[in-house]
């Protein structure tokens, strides 16, 4: 059974650095990985939503959320919308992780987008004036899409 921490921090004016690692997709012939600053209090859907604007993804499919040891165990605790995880769920309230645990986001079931996501700094951090979050940090690889187009002489 896998337990995570209520453990809150002051949410409204701290920030959290996340690494967003591409672990597999139909269309995932390269690495990706970004790195993003986000509030505290941002929620799963919050999360979601960033990556389907980083990767610029149409948000037309069903997604989750869930920590386990591994990408495939069946250990894992499921965090989506038929149990409130995604909506009422903290990107804070789910960092630190049980010990040996990760969070994965999976989107679209159908062509198996699945992400990594972890906390990169121990610390939350307070906000720098004038700048808006969340923000994309950097990255590295190249961006997945969605659906490529297809040459017609390959068909």
């Amino acid at each position: 059974m896998i337990n995570l921490s209520n453990k809150r921090y002051n949410e409204a004016t701290m920030i959290l650095t996340i690494k967003t690692t591409l672990l597999r997709g139909s269309y995932a012939f390269d690495k990706w990985e970004a790195f993003f600053e986000v509030n505290a209090n941002s929620s799963l859907e919050d999360v979601h939503t960033l990556l389907q604007s980083t990767l610029s993804f149409d948000n037309d499919h069903l997604y989750d959320f869930y920590v386990a040891r591994t990408a495939t165990s069946r250990d894992r605790l499921s965090l989506d919308d038929e149990n409130g995880g995604i909506y009422d769920r903290t990107i804070s309230s789910v960092f630190p992780l049980p010990e040996k645990k990760n969070l994965y986001y999976l989107f679209d079931y159908g062509d198996h987008w699945l992400f990594k996501i972890a906390r990169t700094r121990n610390a939350v951090v307070k906000p720098t004036p004038n700048v808006k979050y969340p923000r994309l940090l950097r990255e590295s690889g190249t961006r997945p899409q969605q659906y490529p187009s297809v040459d017609e002489d390959e068909v």
